[in-house]
């Protein structure tokens, strides 16, 4: 079967940067998930399509078509008289509202006496993703995986 809109997809893969350093891998368990959903960045979703089960792929991705590109207007400092005492720890991320009490979620990448400064780009915004991918499976999607935008079952989202 080949990968295309609305299967589901099973595959090992090896993340790099552009340096050569694993940012990510697979293991054992294959990352299974629905094709054409956005469930994956879309450089790599755009890579995957056509490939059957034991096709393996190097991909190279730009940082636009996988978590996009760097915005500095999304780093910013929160005066420390609104946090208080409980800053959370350096690199953790954090669930926080905006002026029109819409939830986000940014990284805390340095505190100071005065402020604490976060950023709420994709921790790999402006990076060059190089995927190692082997297809271990592909399937038809079921009516409720198509309905609900994931993968149900083993691998899967569990309701």
């Amino acid at each position: 079967m080949t990968i295309t809109q609305d299967t589901v997809v099973s595959m090992t893969y090896i993340l790099k940067n552009d340096n050569g350093q694993v940012l990510d891998e697979s293991g054992d368990s294959p990352m299974v998930y629905l094709h054409g959903h956005r469930n994956i960045v879309p450089g790599l979703e755009k890579a995957l399509d056509g490939l059957t089960v034991g096709a393996s792929t190097n991909a190279k991705i730009s940082a636009e078509e996988g978590y996009g590109e760097y915005d500095p207007r999304l780093k910013f400092d929160v005066p420390k008289s609104q946090i208080g005492d409980d800053v959370p720890p350096m690199n953790s991320m954090v669930q926080l509202k905006n002026q029109k009490g819409q939830t986000f979620v940014a990284r805390v990448v340095e505190a100071s006496n005065e402020a604490v400064t976060f950023d709420a780009n994709h921790p790999l915004a402006g990076e060059n993703l190089n995927f190692q991918v082997t297809i271990t499976s592909v399937r038809p999607a079921n009516a409720e995986e198509i309905a609900h935008g994931h993968v149900h079952g083993p691998g899967g989202h569990h309701h």
